[in-house]
């Protein structure tokens, strides 16, 4: 009977010490998986608003990323984005994002590898009459600096 109240005892102490996760997903909840959370919503929110200074307030200096295509010359980096965000924007009407994000990992080195599940649909009336819908897996890499984290690729 000792031993086994000491068995639950000790398992109730073990199981106070486990990690901790946001309701609702497996994500740790520490400040910085809390943070990079907000980054991404304050990025899914910029995106549907057409905001292109918003999302150019998220990302770092050294951003850069390569639209999914081997052609350098569609690139997106912290120095076009001001220019190429509003033209991408004005073809699209309503976008619609949705952001499931599936894994925070936080290095220590001052890096985080966001997954998500990317959901959006938008109307681009100067192209096509029908509402477009894409939706896919992504990645979206950050690093704190100067104790914000900011975008380095992923959009």
């Amino acid at each position: 009977m000792i031993v086994r109240s000491l068995l639950v005892c000790a398992l109730l102490v073990l199981s106070a010490c486990g990690p901790h996760f946001i309701p609702g997903t497996q994500i740790a909840d520490t400040r910085d998986s809390r943070a990079i959370l907000d980054v991404m919503e304050r990025y899914r929110s910029a995106v549907e608003a057409r905001d292109a200074k918003a999302i150019q307030a998220l990302v770092s200096k050294s951003f850069r990323d390569n639209a999914g295509t081997e052609d350098p010359s569609d690139d997106l980096t912290a120095e076009n984005l001001g220019r190429v965000l509003p033209q991408m924007f004005a073809r699209m009407d309503a976008p619609q994002v949705n952001l499931e994000i599936r894994r925070v990992d936080i290095k220590p080195d001052g890096m985080a590898q966001v997954i998500y599940y990317w959901s959006t649909n938008w109307r681009a009336p100067s192209l096509l009459d029908k509402t477009q819908r894409d939706s896919e897996l992504e990645q979206m890499v950050l690093q704190k600096e100067d104790g914000d984290w900011r975008i380095v690729t992923g959009i």
